[in-house]
């Protein structure tokens, strides 16, 4: 029963953030007003009228980026409870195994290259171009790493979490290195995508995304008794008969699918899978079975409060919503560091 509450509480808080962040902008568009429109778009209280200035600036502009924070935050929230999950280690995140490394250096790569062919690609693909080659470069990246992983054709989370390392390493000298080729205004753009925006957002965009994201939030809580189990350690999960390889496996999969695809339409956003599962536990206790859909619910409550703070600290100027990210994730992930270090480094 206190877990349902807290589920509703967590729901409930989404939704009215959710509501918040559609009615602020360049034209205030009072909350109530919000719901309404809302209301009218699932086909209830039809006979009721709209201002249709409020309603055609809700649906082309404000949702799209409402709905792409929540669809990020929870791919971010719940890929981070995952990927901490088979590492055995709060201290984990998805761009330990190369996501994010992986999907920012072939951004950077095709902000900054101007060839014959990707010009006729971007003419063909216009904003897609960018989000493919974001989203191949995770994949890659994430590929890399699991091969080098596997031992006798399973893979090794040791040494997962050593070729990580080492990927994110030589993705970020690359992607150095590109950066400071790049002219003035390529500099700009990378900065800016490198910081994240939810500001590209658009219908498109979110139709693209949803089956990437969608995917992952409904099979990773599937593999929640398994992951439990690897806290007791791989070889007694093994012994319990649980298939352990195969979870793995398909944890980094659908991770790698989920931030792939996030850090392919919203740029590089921090501190959102480490630190959303840190505060599901304070609530919910250890338990994947609760945290893995707590984490998704609490990644697209933060994410989408974030965008608001980030739209209106320097209005009409908006933010990068990576700053305030790591604004707000900094001093609270410290506090759980400092808190909680011995259970930490056990």
């Amino acid at each position: 029963m206190k877990n349902g509450l807290i589920y509703a509480i967590l729901g409930l808080g989404v939704f009215f953030t959710a509501a918040l962040s559609l009615s602020m902008g360049a034209m205030k568009i009072p909350v109530q007003d919000v719901l309404l429109i809302l209301a009218k778009k699932v086909w209830l209280f039809k006979n009721t009228a709209v201002d249709e200035q409020f309603d055609t600036v809700l649906t082309i502009v404000r949702m799209p980026r409402v709905i792409m924070g929540l669809l990020v935050g929870a791919a971010l929230g719940i890929s981070g409870a995952a990927i901490q999950g088979i590492f055995r280690n709060p201290l984990a995140e998805p761009g330990l195994i190369g996501i994010s490394s992986g999907a920012s250096l072939f951004a950077v790569l095709i902000i900054a290259a101007e060839t014959a062919l990707l010009a006729g690609l971007s003419n063909l693909l216009g904003y897609y171009l960018l989000a493919f080659g974001s989203f191949a470069g995770a994949g890659i990246a994430t590929l890399v790493v699991y091969q080098i992983s596997r031992n006798d054709g399973r893979p090794n989370v040791a040494t997962m979490l050593l070729a990580g390392i080492a990927v994110n390493a030589l993705a970020g000298a690359l992607t150095g290195l590109v950066t400071y080729m790049a002219n003035d205004q390529q500099l700009r753009n990378i900065t800016f995508w490198l910081l994240g925006s939810l500001g590209g957002a658009t219908w498109q965009i979110i139709l693209c995304l949803i089956p990437f994201v969608i995917i992952p939030l409904v099979l990773l809580p599937t593999m929640a008794k398994t992951l439990n189990a690897f806290a007791l350690g791989e070889t007694q999960a093994q012994q319990l008969g649980l298939p352990v390889g195969r979870v793995k496996r398909w944890v980094v999969i659908l991770s790698t699918m989920a931030v792939g695809a996030s850090v392919a339409v919203s740029g590089i956003i921090s501190f959102v899978g480490l630190l959303v599962p840190h505060m599901v536990r304070l609530i919910f206790g250890v338990d994947n079975r609760r945290v893995l859909p707590a984490s998704a619910l609490m990644g697209a409550l933060i994410l989408t409060l974030a965008d608001m703070i980030a739209r209106k600290v320097v209005a009409p100027v908006e933010l990068p919503i990576g700053v305030i990210t790591a604004l707000l994730g900094t001093p609270v992930f410290l506090y759980i560091l400092i808190k909680d270090k011995k259970k930490i480094t056990r």
